[in-house]
């Protein structure tokens, strides 16, 4: 039976509705396919907490952390991924690229157009389906 590895991810809303996009560089695990930045959630932390903790250390800001956008199961060869990813907003500080390849600002509309590590795109779904629909994560908590 494989392993479960407990993952957060933070779809960062910008004032004008753009969500930050992170691309997995070459050297990591499912390497050159774009994810909602975070990370693993580690024993005792609520995954709220963890996702907080991951935004600072990947990213080099502080985050506040929203309603849950997607709750998935995704197996890969590996592990299982139990990834929630949250609505996020920055209150401090702006993302810096540390461990990814790339951090882009991305409209709701082009979406689609990254290719996306598989557990991410329910996410995706939810952003476009209305879910996470514009002003969502801008002030609404």
């Amino acid at each position: 039976m494989k392993r479960v590895i407990h993952v957060v991810g933070a779809a960062i809303r910008s004032k004008q509705g753009d969500v930050l996009c992170a691309l997995r560089g070459p050297n990591m695990s499912l390497p050159n396919v774009w994810e909602f930045p975070g990370g693993k959630v580690e024993e005792g932390e609520s995954p709220e907490a963890a996702l907080v903790r991951e935004i600072r250390e990947e990213l080099g800001c502080t985050i506040s952390v929203g309603k849950l956008l997607a709750d998935v199961f995704h197996g890969y060869e590996h592990a299982i991924v139990h990834l929630r990813t949250y609505e996020a907003r920055l209150i401090a500080g702006e993302p810096q690229v540390r461990e990814h390849a790339e951090l882009r600002w991305v409209p709701l509309s082009q979406l689609r157009a990254l290719a996306w590590a598989p557990a991410d795109l329910p996410t995706v779904e939810a952003l476009l389906s209305g879910e996470g629909g514009p002003g969502s994560a801008g002030g609404r908590f």
